[in-house]
């Protein structure tokens, strides 16, 4: 939103919690380039406050008692695409990293981070709203890609299972009505897509990633 020159960002604080509301409001508004206009303590009321306002940027808290700041985002997004929208949370895995970033956040900033963390991304908020920032970003994607990286397909997982169970290529091949080669080309591809180099470390990182619960004591 545009300001005639050297007026401040306005900022709207959404958060359940008095002192983090007072708290946060004192630090932005020690900031000669923000200023907080107001502050509302669940969903519904930083929607309404924010329609009362129009400030350039709302930070929001992510749980709340009437629902979660995902619902500030969505709702405040369509309505338009100049708000800045911050998302403040004590639970900052990546999913809620993820889920953020799709409701149409322009940061994502966990509670224990430095306030310095939530002025910077006001600040960028406030000049590019639809570009999203989070500390955590690319640790979070890097994690995402490995994950999908070691998703096996369903043959492979039946293939992976019957390796669980101690049986050798020809044995598996049998079972699954598969050619010894066929089958061997699919063992390859476990053991790639779980960087393991043979059977034993193929089991034992197939079940740190949860594809397996057990290992049948006869695996070798």
């Amino acid at each position: 939103m545009n300001h005639p020159a050297g007026d401040p960002t306005t900022v709207l604080l959404i958060d359940d919690h008095e002192l983090i509301r007072d708290g946060l409001g004192a630090v932005i508004d020690l900031e000669p380039d923000l200023s907080v206009v107001g502050t509302a303590g669940s969903v519904q009321e930083g929607i309404q406050r924010y329609r009362e306002l129009r400030p350039d940027v709302v930070v929001t808290d992510l749980q709340m008692q009437d629902g979660t700041g995902l619902d500030v985002v969505r709702t405040l997004r369509k309505e338009s695409d100049q708000v800045g929208l911050v998302v403040l949370t004590m639970h900052s895995g990546d999913e809620q990293i993820f889920a953020a970033m799709q409701a149409g956040a322009s940061g994502f900033v966990g509670k224990d981070a430095p306030s310095t963390e939530v002025i910077k991304a006001a600040r960028h908020a406030a000049v590019s709203p639809k570009a999203f920032v989070c500390a955590g970003l690319v640790g979070a994607m890097m994690r995402r890609q490995s994950a999908e990286s070691t998703a096996l397909t369903e043959r492979e997982h039946d293939v992976l299972l019957l390796l669980a169970e101690g049986l050798n290529a020809a044995a598996i091949g049998q079972k699954l009505y598969l050619s010894e080669s066929t089958t061997k080309s699919h063992i390859a591809r476990i053991y790639q897509k779980l960087g393991a180099v043979n059977r034993a470390q193929a089991l034992v990182t197939a079940m740190r990633v949860g594809l397996l619960s057990t290992v049948q004591p006869s695996a070798r």
